[in-house]
């Protein structure tokens, strides 16, 4: 996909275009109507359940694919002692937990919070909205005008 997009304006214009639209869609979505679980929903849901709907979201990303293909092959040495696959499951391996912490912390944190507070939870759920509306608009605007 990379080198497809790397090699053809118009697909990253398409790409954006879409990505952008959808963004100022799903963030439509979510501040007209933010998701607020109810008290029965959470006791429902056990940690295990969290754990995994959270790795299968994390791991269908996109996103986290680029960084092994874009970010992390700029910190390899190719004179180095290692091989550069070695270096690289190293650094993907040291970037995972790094971002596992932060987020059960930051997910604790939210959970601990928002729960408490279902106000709180909709104005969080609503800001998210407008900012995806934000960030899509400026994606379209930035591509169109270029």
């Amino acid at each position: 996909m990379g080198a497809l997009v790397a090699g053809s304006p118009a697909v990253l214009t398409g790409l954006t275009l879409v990505g952008g639209v959808y963004l100022v869609w799903h963030g439509a979505r979510t501040a007209a109507a933010p998701a607020t679980p109810t008290a029965a929903e959470v006791a429902a849901e056990t940690d295990w359940a969290v754990l995994v709907r959270g790795v299968g979201v994390s791991g269908l990303n996109p996103k986290g694919l680029l960084i092994f293909l874009a970010l992390l092959p700029q910190f390899t040495d190719p004179d180095g002692g290692w091989p550069i696959a070695g270096q690289i499951g190293v650094l993907g391996l040291v970037f995972v937990l790094t971002c596992a912490v932060f987020y059960l912390a930051l997910g604790s944190f939210a959970r601990l919070v928002l729960h408490a507070r279902p106000t709180a939870a909709r104005v969080v759920s609503r800001l998210s909205g407008v900012a995806m509306i934000v960030i899509g608009v400026l994606l379209v605007l930035e591509r169109l005008t270029t």
